[in-house]
C-alpha cells in the first residue's frame, strides 16, 4: 500500500466545495482543511504508482478550484498504535 499525502492550494471561495470533491475520488482516504501555506491536505492511499498518478495527476489535480499540488510519497509510518503493537508481541 503506497501512502501519499497531497497538499492543496484551493480558490479560497471553493474550500468545501473542493474538499468535498476531492473526497469523492476513490484512493482518497481523508481529506482536512488546514492553516498555513495550503488549504486542504488529502490523503491518498493506492496500490501502485501507477494509481497515484490517475488520483493525483488524473483527477485530483482536475477538480475545479484547485490551483496547485504538491505530493509528498510516505515511505514507512510511525505511530504510537503501531509501536504499542510491536511491543506488545515482543518485537523489540
Amino acid at each position: 500500500m503506497i501512502t501519499a499525502f497531497v497538499f492543496i492550494q484551493t480558490d479560497s471561495k471553493k474550500i468545501p466545495e473542493v474538499a468535498e470533491q476531492i473526497s469523492a475520488i476513490p484512493g482518497i482516504s481523508e481529506v482536512y482543511s488546514v492553516t498555513g501555506e495550503w488549504d486542504l491536505i488529502a490523503i491518498a492511499r493506492v496500490r501502485q504508482h501507477e494509481d497515484l498518478a490517475d488520483v493525483v495527476a488524473d483527477r485530483l489535480s482536475k477538480v475545479d478550484g484547485v490551483l496547485e499540488t504538491t505530493t509528498h510519497i510516505a515511505f514507512r509510518a510511525y505511530s504510537r498504535h503501531d509501536l504499542e503493537a510491536a511491543f506488545s508481541l515482543g518485537l523489540t
